[in-house]
């Protein structure tokens, strides 16, 4: 929400910027009160309170208020493209330049307006010349002399066969070309040959007597490679009788206009930080290149990613970061150009090669390879020498089996796949692995929606006390029952919602429900109802709000606190997120008891495990599998076991093996000190009501 300070300021540093550009025979109030009613309407139709057109009045009415000369159009448009994204922070940069565009073009047609106006006033002042008596004839002649003279338009007589007649000073200036130099020669001169065309034909109507008026644009080359850029507006002049006589052309100077569109139009569809193609150019490349313009056209694409780009920008700052990134920018851009491939910065550290007309894949490879030892060059950037490195997917196919979504998609999936098998490489697009990747993508998609709309639910794993028998807790284990792809296990979705984000919430969904699911157990069986056991993630035991969060959920559901057992991930109690004793302490004052999941991944770490509040740790893995072996266990896996097994007796804390399968199993394990058992030996995934018969069974 912009202040009415913040708007007042800005109207105030933009009549600052422009006041002193143009003569305006108004009182600085009056001026401020304009200005402000044009701040108004332009920032409506920037955050969508006003229909399109506002910027285009605000041009004009710039002209009309008489701040009419080049500096103050392009002093407000350098105060509104460097200050408005400050005052709207959300405002996107094409909205902003398609705005200024039409301020421009609004200021150019009022300004245009005027030119056909002062045009009209000279053409009426010289067939008044013609016409008056001859006793007024002088005084006319001095007058249409004088506004000849001291216009500040180009003016040309000339002859209906195109001979420049008359010249006046505004016109030499413009050209740079002496008086003697302009009369007698033909206007077509004053045009570069791509412009000729067009200006024949409107003089040659003009002298024809087919139209009164005519205006153009055109464009001519200096001696030293510069362009002047005019506006020329033509008038016929006819004689007593009606008869085309001559021609009057004016030319306005409009480089300085040209030049300010043309950076527009360049900023627009390229990337400001490094120069390349954006994604608006990288589309019309696209369109362009998939067009069957023959058979058999093929098309490549390669979607570059920095390795470890975050450390630089975070350890040597965004400064340098940026200059990293347009030095990779400029050597993508020379090695592209050779092969007469577009180059474009997607955002970020990402970058995207497209390689129209490719021969084949080992052709695009062929330039990839080229491309990353380019990159790969190390660079100094102040006192430091940094070696950049990049993954890349690589897409190639016949443009008749694509389209430029499919194709930046799938090359978007496979730089994911290059991501995740290491650095530094390049992977081409490979159809099974794509449809895997699409399958995980849909999955990341439609996560929270389904956590939304009830698809997920929980199933429960019983876990037997083995000294008597009994069922003493049963952990609950999301399922997902996807219309697509069926029923679901965690393993299959878990770690897309630990990359979105989206573990927290499922991880405080699943606490809820299965802390009711318990409180219904305890209601039912008393002292005979399991624990509820909710294993938590790495990122939700980071959560600040863990805490709050339990207690909210315990008060919610009716649980009495120690009827809930938290499962922690060994790794989350020794990161580098802080010290999780406090919270650990917190949970035990309450009464819930805590069990480490994963123990023994890690032995430097099982020291410190002595000083908190843990009533119990969980062992897993592929070692627990060949203790079920009949001709006797691997002694390496049983060495671990063995050791996480006496680990946890040294601390003084009973052991729950996860996975169990068989009878054989458990001799063993209850053997090594084993004394909880959870998995198929004890029951495959049950439902809540399962699980109270089985409680019920074996009480």
């Amino acid at each position: 929400m912009i202040t009415r300070v913040d708007r007042l300021e800005f109207v105030q540093r933009w009549k600052r910027e422009i006041v002193h550009t143009s003569y305006v025979p108004l009182h600085r109030s009056d001026i401020d009160d304009l200005l402000s009613d044009c701040v108004d309407r332009l920032l409506a139709e920037l955050i969508g309170a006003a229909l399109p057109g506002e910027a285009l009045e605000v041009g004009a009415e710039l002209v009309q208020i008489h701040f009419t000369s080049p500096e103050a159009l392009a002093r407000t448009v350098r105060l509104f493209a460097a200050e408005l994204p400050k005052l709207l922070p959300d405002l996107r940069r094409d909205r902003l330049f398609a705005a200024i565009g039409d301020l421009a073009a609004g200021f150019a047609g009022r300004l245009r307006e005027q030119t056909l106006a002062e045009q009209e006033v000279i053409k009426q002042a010289v067939l008044h010349a013609r016409d008056a008596a001859e006793e007024a004839l002088r005084a006319s002649e001095a007058r249409t002399r004088a506004v000849f003279t001291s216009s500040a338009l180009g003016i040309a007589v000339v002859s209906l066969d195109g001979t420049i007649e008359e010249a006046n000073a505004a016109l030499t200036r413009i050209f740079q070309r002496t008086t003697g130099e302009l009369v007698g020669s033909k206007v077509f001169e004053l045009v570069d040959e791509a412009w000729l065309t067009q200006l024949q034909d409107a003089t040659g109507q003009l002298a024809a007597g087919e139209i009164d008026r005519c205006q153009l644009e055109t464009c001519r080359t200096k001696p030293n490679g510069t362009h002047t850029w005019t506006q020329v507006s033509g008038s016929l002049v006819r004689d007593a009788l009606g008869e085309p006589d001559y021609q009057v052309l004016l030319y306005e100077d409009i480089t300085d206009r040209h030049m300010l569109q043309e950076q527009f139009r360049r900023q627009a569809i390229h990337d400001p930080l490094t120069g390349l193609a954006n994604r608006t150019q990288l589309k019309s490349g696209l369109d362009a290149a998939l067009e069957p313009t023959h058979p058999g056209r093929r098309v490549g694409l390669c979607y570059f990613d920095l390795d470890g780009f975050k450390a630089v920008n975070d350890s040597l700052g965004h400064p340098i970061g940026d200059r990293l990134l347009r030095l990779v920018a400029q050597r993508l851009d020379a090695v592209a150009k050779t092969e007469r491939a577009l180059a474009a910065r997607m955002g970020g550290d990402e970058f995207v090669v497209l390689v129209p007309d490719s021969r084949d894949a080992n052709s695009v490879i062929e330039l990839v390879d080229r491309l990353l030892r380019e990159i790969n060059r190390p660079v100094r950037i102040g006192d430091h020498e940094l070696s950049a490195s990049a993954s890349v997917g690589i897409v190639e196919r016949d443009v008749t089996s694509t389209d430029g979504e499919a194709l930046l998609r799938d090359a978007d999936i496979t730089l994911y796949r290059a991501k995740s098998d290491g650095r530094a490489q390049w992977v081409l697009f490979d159809p099974v692995h794509n449809a895997a990747a699409l399958d995980r993508f849909k999955l990341s998609a439609a996560l929270p929606a389904a956590l939304d709309q009830n698809e997920l639910f929980l199933e429960y794993e019983p876990i037997k006390w083995l000294p008597t028998g009994k069922l003493v807790a049963a952990s609950g284990n999301l399922r997902w029952d996807h219309e697509e792809f069926g029923e679901l296990g965690a393993e299959s979705f878990l770690g897309l919602a630990e990359e979105t984000g989206l573990i927290t919430r499922l991880g405080s969904w699943a606490l809820e429900q299965v802390c009711a699911q318990a409180a219904r157990w305890v209601q039912r069986l008393g002292e005979d109802a399991p624990l509820a056991a909710v294993n938590l993630s790495q990122r939700h035991c980071r959560d600040p709000e863990l805490v709050a969060d339990v207690q909210r959920t315990l008060q919610r559901t009716g649980l009495p606190p120690e009827s809930l057992a938290l499962g922690l991930p060994e790794a989350a109690l020794f990161d580098h997120h802080g010290d999780p004793v406090d919270t650990l302490e917190i949970f035990a004052e309450m009464g819930i008891r805590l069990v480490v999941c994963e123990f023994g991944d890690d032995y430097t770490r099982v020291g410190r495990l002595r000083d908190l509040p843990l009533v119990g740790v969980r062992i897993e893995g592929p070692h627990l599998a060949s203790l079920a072996d009949p001709d006797g266990p691997d002694p390496l896996d049983r060495h671990l076991v063995n050791s996480a097994v006496g680990a946890a007796q040294l601390l003084d804390l009973p052991v729950l093996a996860g996975g169990v399968r068989t009878e054989l199993q458990v001799q063993r394990l209850q053997e090594l000190g084993v004394s909880m058992v959870q998995g198929p030996y004890v029951s495959d995934r049950a439902s809540a009501s399962e699980v109270e018969q089985l409680v019920l069974a074996t009480r």
